[in-house]
């Protein structure tokens, strides 16, 4: 049914818990900001409009602001949650997968943070990369759903379209996969290592979708229920304040929900994509046939590759000898009155 092993996927995940731990403190300290941030918005929207035609009624519109003001700073702050939170933790679960020890308590985090810095010089080129892989990955799933086409099926726009639909919300992961591979070969250039894994993502997409649908499944109830469970107590807590504030509940558990995603299921997820992947991959090349599709494919793809190119081309300069074809240097002139 599926080729994963979640009891060892979470073996790996305790060998990685101060990951795991810091993790939980990011994703929830994000949830508690959302809170705190919309509670004090919603009260002083309160306050500006307790003396108005309509008393309180800029509690909603000041909530609004204060969980707006956080979700900006969360989107100018992905770069470097991807670099120092989610390539750290893949790292070492790449290292935990082939057995290596691994340091213990914070010293894991550090060690962490200087194989991503060896792997990606700069934040900016890891997320780069992963902006580029996550479109391919798109593209991948275009030319397998032009597979559909031909089915001798009445109406299957709508089954397309739902399936369409699945697959991209599968890509939640895999991109991190990619990753993996890029630490896991430990190669300098990293635009050819994901272009490769990309095209060996592809050339066995059948596997990977299938245990891609059944932990997005997975994930996906689970934070539903997390969602049920904690939206009785935010409730509870959000009802206290003043105004209309208390119908912002429904967000914040629902942020809480993703908090549990990011911090807990995910990296299972993770885990588990990296087994089948790397047990599916090995001993196998990338199929030039594959990596001509994605190349009529998917323009990003092309740039993936120029960037490999140019990755090879810039590094073999820096190492060329200096003179090439340049005349040498002339010898000093003997002084007056020496011996020829």
């Amino acid at each position: 049914m599926w080729d994963f092993n979640l009891s060892q996927a979470l073996g790996l995940m305790l060998k990685t818990s101060p990951f795991i731990v810091f993790r939980m403190l990011i994703y929830f300290g994000i949830t508690l900001a959302y809170i705190i941030a919309t509670t004090i918005g919603g009260a002083v929207g309160y306050g500006v409009t307790a003396f108005g035609d309509n008393p309180g009624g800029g509690a909603f519109y000041g909530a609004l602001f204060g969980f707006a003001g956080v979700s900006g700073v969360l989107y100018w702050a992905r770069e470097y949650l991807l670099y120092l939170v989610k390539a750290g933790h893949i790292s070492v679960l790449v290292e935990a997968m082939d057995g290596k020890a691994l340091p213990e308590g914070r010293g894991q985090l550090e060690h962490a943070q200087k194989v991503v810095k060896e792997r990606f010089k700069e934040s900016s080129i890891l997320f780069g990369v992963d902006q580029l892989i996550k479109g391919i990955l798109k593209a991948i799933n275009r030319i397998i759903m032009r597979l559909t086409n031909w089915l001798p099926i009445p109406n299957l726009d709508g089954l397309v379209r739902f399936v369409n639909s699945v697959l991209n919300m599968s890509l939640t992961y895999v991109d991190e996969v990619i990753l993996a591979y890029n630490i896991k070969t430990d190669s300098e250039n990293p635009w050819q290592s994901s272009k490769d894994a990309l095209i060996l993502y592809a050339q066995n997409y059948k596997v990977m979708l299938k245990n891609a649908f059944f932990l997005m499944l997975f994930m996906y109830l689970v934070a539903f229920l997390v969602f049920l469970v904690f939206l009785a107590p935010i409730g509870l807590l959000m009802s206290m304040f003043p105004g209309s504030v208390g119908g912002w509940s429904f967000i914040i558990a629902l942020v809480f929900a993703w908090s549990v995603k990011a911090a807990l299921l995910e990296p299972l997820a993770i885990t588990a994509m990296m087994q089948v992947y790397f047990k599916t991959i090995e001993g196998q090349e990338p199929n030039p046939e594959w990596e001509e599709k994605l190349s009529m494919a998917s323009d990003k793809f092309k740039e993936m590759r120029e960037k490999a190119e140019s990755y090879v081309r810039e590094h073999m300069s820096t190492t060329r000898p200096a003179s090439t074809g340049e005349s040498s240097p002339k010898s000093p002139e003997p002084p007056p009155g020496s011996q020829p």
